[in-house]
């Protein structure tokens, strides 16, 4: 099998010489070259034609996420993002991923050699995982920041809903639960998110999102209700999130505990809590990403009754996540990106419609 060809660009010498390192050690990595800034880059991506291209954020002669524009808009190709752990690096590091790279790694704050040999299996992993990423040409589109539903939203109503929905996304999922979440009307289903993120990026993520859209969204807390209207994103970090009956409510649950198939928060405990705690009322949707998170989960929301929905491998970024659910029997739907809110909406239907019509009888 032909290694992957991997291009480093960072301005830190010592970062470049940890990275090249790191690569050298498995066996299924090339590193074909390294540059300390996007100009040498620029001529370097020409030559080299690499499979992959780690970009730092904040570089000299050139801002990292101009090159990532440049780059994107004429010969994309897979990128992964060498962002650090602060509120700028957490703002840039998403606005390079709706530019078009695929993963990001983030860079120790302290003892940078050290942490980078502390993380380099997911380091490792995220730059074999980007080799299969489909990297997309960008088109010019509005500032992210700008809202496309200019009026302004009404105060929650925690009018809460019998039917919610679980997602689970990883790799590729911030630009995937954009699309989806943009699409969804302002009384739409109480839904709660997993999505692969360190903790310092979810909130961040969903204060992005709910700027942008016109259902509400932000970071679960523990105690929040699962409410019409309204998107709670689980926090990355030290809790799992899981989804339990109150009543006549639903309410997120953050549960401390190890890590789930190498994931805190896990997709797979969100679903298995969501068959559990509310099974037919319940809809599953699992989008692109890397690995088998979520496919045992939803098989679980499937068993229990619960509509499940899986992205099709023709518009996911990684198509990992979403084959491992088709193939194990998970998924009842298979659709298309662009499609997936319009989905989500008619399974809410459906299971509405299929529970007024067994209380009638």
């Amino acid at each position: 099998m032909n290694r992957i060809r991997v291009l480093i660009v960072d301005d830190s010498a010592l970062m470049r010489r940890l990275l090249r390192e790191l690569f050298a050690s498995d066996p299924q990595l090339e590193v074909v070259g390294v540059a300390p800034d996007p100009i040498v880059a620029r001529e370097k991506l020409l030559t080299l034609r690499p499979d992959v291209m780690t970009l730092d954020v904040e570089m000299p002669r050139m801002d990292g996420l101009a090159f990532l524009e440049e780059v994107m808009r004429a010969n994309p190709l897979p990128v992964v993002m060498v962002s650090s752990l602060t509120e700028r690096g957490c703002e840039v590091t998403l606005r390079a991923l709706e530019l078009g790279a695929v993963d990001f790694v983030t860079k120790p704050k302290l003892d940078v050699e050290r942490g980078t040999l502390d993380l380099a299996e997911t380091i490792l992993e995220k730059v074999k995982g980007a080799a299969r990423a489909r990297a997309k040409r960008i088109v010019r589109q509005p500032p992210a920041h700008l809202n496309p539903f200019p009026a302004p939203k009404t105060a929650p109503s925690f009018r809460t809903t019998e039917r919610i929905v679980a997602v689970g996304a990883s790799t590729g999922g911030t630009e995937a639960l954009r699309e989806v979440l943009m699409a969804l009307p302002a009384d739409a289903p109480g839904m709660v998110i997993v999505q692969h993120m360190p903790a310092v990026f979810t909130r961040h993520f969903a204060e992005r999102l709910n700027s942008l859209c016109r259902v509400r969204v932000k970071e679960a807390a523990d105690g929040d209700c699962i409410t019409t209207g309204q998107v709670l994103i689980a926090p990355g970090g030290e809790h799992h999130l899981e989804i339990v009956r109150s009543g006549a409510t639903y309410v997120a649950r953050l549960v401390p505990g190890p890590p789930v198939d190498h994931h805190r928060p896990s997709v797979d405990t969100l679903f298995r809590s969501a068959a559990r705690s509310a099974g037919a009322n319940a809809v599953g949707a699992i989008l692109t990403g890397m690995g088998a998170d979520g496919a045992r989960g939803l098989l679980a929301m499937r068993k229990a009754g619960a509509i499940t929905l899986a992205e099709d491998e023709s518009t996911c970024v990684v198509f990992g996540m979403p084959k491992e659910a088709i193939a194990c029997g998970a998924a009842m739907h298979v659709v298309p990106l662009d499609r997936m809110a319009g989905a989500i909406l008619r399974a809410v239907r459906e299971a509405t419609t299929a529970r007024a019509t067994e209380e009638r009888r």
